[in-house]
């Protein structure tokens, strides 16, 4: 009997190992760099060709409403932390706040059983002046191109694990960020990994490392179109080495960016002076700009994609609204971890494994000195311009307060209050 029993306990026990790998997924979390939704097909864009993005968008989750930050510093902060950047003083351009280094995402995850790495651009500090930097916010692994150091795309100059990576003058940067979490994804197979991929692309070059930036192979730098062409073929190849590693269905993929499109960008360099072109789009069949630097939803609405094979369903687009102070809190639930408190964040782990929506009323966003708070249909400015985004992204025709309707007054109430329990500009 007591040999029959152990049989018994050991044949129910036995599916329990893959239920319990699904529960802590691993996590591929893709940072595209200055690219709005409106750029991607799946999102109704039509000047750039993105299959790869589009894919995972029909067979898995799209989202309507996330937002970020109108630039990218800020933004990475909120990711890092799960604290609007205000909280820390706005931290400057290339600085992160030490009394967080600790409670940073990546050392969250690591103390979560997670192997961690982040590739592409980093921007919280100089890595000339403190290469070990990553190390100290939880990141095992990393190559990183040194922000505003040296060239990202052609002849780059990338940080590998705290050394100037040598041998990669005739690569493409972007291929060298990939090759580091192919092989850190590779070495992890049998436990779960947190993987950053804070890419390069679609930023245009720099223009302020002393000289301008080698030019690419076709005479000049590559074109907005070119770059979000090559930023969606890169996210293909992580999703081919899932499926070549056999660990597709152990994996959530997160695609999103910092911020909007930029309204221009660096095409080339004449007499060591860069000069800018228009970036144009279409949209829904409209002639369209992007807004980033700007509190507009063409500067802070953003795509978000979300794939789990075999957990999420398909083709489904949803309308939680996201901000970018969600990523922490959602990415500790995800891995086993109680959510802090103390934070602006909310998890949406419930939707991402298939279950409820997120539970967030409202979203916020600053950018010198102004912000606003919204909901899906309402958003409200600091400076008291309430507008109804239903079914538009214009905004032009603030509602006004003498003509309101009663939903119009009862928003601008709800997200007054928000501003104030936030206390930002106080």
């Amino acid at each position: 009997m007591a040999v029959l029993v152990l049989a018994l306990a050991a044949l129910l026990a036995w599916p329990l190992e893959p239920a319990q790998a699904v529960d802590r997924p691993n996590i591929i979390f893709i940072l595209a760099d200055d690219v709005g939704d409106q750029a991607l097909g799946c999102y109704g864009g039509t000047s750039y060709r993105t299959p790869r993005i589009d894919h995972l968008a029909a067979t898995g989750l799209r989202f309507r409403h996330c937002y970020s930050m109108p630039v990218c510093h800020p933004s990475r902060i909120a990711i890092l932390t799960g604290q609007y950047p205000f909280r820390a003083s706005h931290p400057t351009w290339g600085t992160f706040p030490p009394s967080l280094e600790s409670s940073a995402l990546a050392n969250r995850m690591a103390e979560l059983g997670y192997a961690t790495a982040v590739a592409g651009k980093w921007q919280l500090t100089m890595l000339r002046d403190e290469p070990d930097h990553p190390r100290r916010l939880g990141f095992q692994r990393w190559s990183l191109f040194g922000w505003h150091e040296g060239p990202r795309y052609y002849r780059p100059l990338i940080y590998q694990d705290g050394q100037v990576l040598s041998g990669v003058s005739d690569r493409y940067g972007p291929d060298v960020y990939v090759d580091l979490l192919v092989e850190f994804m590779r070495a992890n197979v049998e436990r779960p990994f947190f993987a950053f991929y804070s890419m390069a692309l679609a930023h245009d070059v720099t223009d302020d490392i002393g000289t301008p930036p080698p030019l690419g192979p076709q005479g000049h730098y590559d074109s907005y179109k070119r770059m979000v062409e090559n930023m969606d073929e890169r996210v293909g190849r992580l999703v081919d080495a899932l499926e070549a590693l056999g660990i597709r269905e152990r994996t959530l993929i997160l695609f999103t960016a910092d911020n909007g499109t930029p309204k221009s960008y660096y095409h080339t360099a004449q007499a060591g002076k860069m000069l800018k072109q228009p970036i144009e789009f279409m949209w829904d069949g409209v002639p369209t700009e992007g807004g980033k630097g700007e509190l507009t939803d063409a500067g802070t609405r953003v795509p978000l994609v979300a794939n789990w094979a075999g957990t999420l369903p398909a083709g489904e687009v949803v309308d939680d609204l996201v901000d970018f102070t969600d990523w922490l809190p959602t990415f500790v639930d995800l891995g086993g971890g109680s959510v802090p408190t103390g934070l602006d964040g909310v998890s949406l782990a419930g939707r991402l494994r298939g279950g409820a929506a997120s539970r967030r009323e409202w979203a916020f966003a600053s950018h010198r000195g102004r912000s606003w708070a919204r909901t899906r249909r309402w958003k409200l400015y600091d400076d008291g311009r309430l507008f109804d985004m239903a079914g538009r992204r214009d905004e032009e025709s603030p509602v006004s307060v003498l003509a309101e309707t009663d939903d119009a007054g009862q928003a601008r109430a709800t997200l007054q209050s928000a501003l104030r329990s936030l206390g930002y500009g106080q």
